[in-house]
């Protein structure tokens, strides 16, 4: 449970070896990115450099990772497969990743300004947006303060209510220090950022953002008209009691509940088993759900 609740909020082989793995790691990515039509940079966001991801072609869907996390360590197993048939963006928020901190505290609400400014900066009008566990949050907020801008809008572990997470997750949180997260988060921060003292600002700020964490309102949770797919896991830290209240709240919503862990579904970087297969993830239902037509 600690693990789990330590992904929410937020070994290695010998020098030759790694290399090796590298290399071939940087072979795979390159032929990969090469294949996808892929771009990077940075964009002047609120006070941030903040830095994105494009992959593919077609109707854009912008994908939001979680606390702690980058976009490769919550999504790197399911866009190559979204950018078959979409134009797929993705991007680091405040003080993950590749994107600076602007020394202010994180909010889930500031946060979908930014992706909301970033995809202004894109001129992107519309999209439909994924977002997984902290990016579920953000993802509701951006439904909520930008809906002119939602088509539809996929919840992946995502948190609306304090009473939707176990009772000892929050004890838990105010314990929470830095030794204790994941490695494979530590280590997916320190592969791409330029400044690795900000690990311990990322990690403080999603600590401090998980404790001060306040209910979104029943009515602003009802406000929300987009087509939604709520997703959790049997064995998630996001309770299936409010995954069905969310479901309940949002007229227009399904909701999948999916055998496995917190992001498993995805291939979220902490739960990767030495079998895995891409058939093990959720896309194929991802991707019905957004090609269905609204009524």
């Amino acid at each position: 449970m600690k693990q789990i609740l330590a992904i929410f909020s937020l070994a290695l082989l010998t020098v030759t070896s790694c290399k090796e793995k590298e290399k071939t790691t940087v072979s795979i990515m390159e032929t990969l990115t090469d294949s996808l039509d892929f771009k990077s940079g940075y964009s002047e966001v609120n006070g941030l450099k903040m830095y994105y991801e494009t992959y593919g072609q077609g109707k854009p869907l912008v994908l939001i990772h979680g606390g702690g996390s980058t976009i490769q360590s919550s999504f790197e197993k399911i866009i190559p497969l979204l950018a078959k048939n979409r134009k797929v963006i993705a991007m680091d928020l405040q003080s993950h990743g590749r994107t600076n901190d602007r020394n202010t505290e994180t909010s889930f609400e500031q946060d979908a300004d930014d992706v909301a400014t970033l995809l202004k900066n894109l001129k992107i009008e519309s999209a439909d947006f994924f977002g997984f566990s902290n990016g579920g949050t953000t993802t509701l907020q951006i439904a909520i303060r930008h809906p002119e801008i939602v088509g539809k809008i996929i919840l992946g572990s995502a948190l609306a209510k304090r009473n939707g997470v176990p009772e000892q997750f929050w004890g838990f949180m105010e314990q929470a220090r830095l030794e204790n997260m994941p490695q494979q988060l530590k280590e997916a921060y320190l592969k791409v950022s330029r400044d690795p003292n900000g690990l311990q600002i990322m990690h403080d700020r999603d600590a401090k953002r998980m404790v001060n964490f306040k209910d979104i309102p029943d009515e602003q949770i009802k406000s929300i008209k987009v087509p939604t797919l709520i997703i959790i896991g049997d064995k998630d830290v996001i309770t299936p009691e409010h995954a069905i209240e969310m479901h309940r709240q949002i007229a227009n919503s399904e909701l999948a509940i999916i055998p496995g862990g917190h992001g498993e579904y995805i291939g979220e970087v902490t739960t990767l088993k030495t079998d895995f297969k891409d058939r093990d993830l959720v896309v194929p239902m991802i991707e019905k759900f957004l090609n269905q037509k609204q009524n």
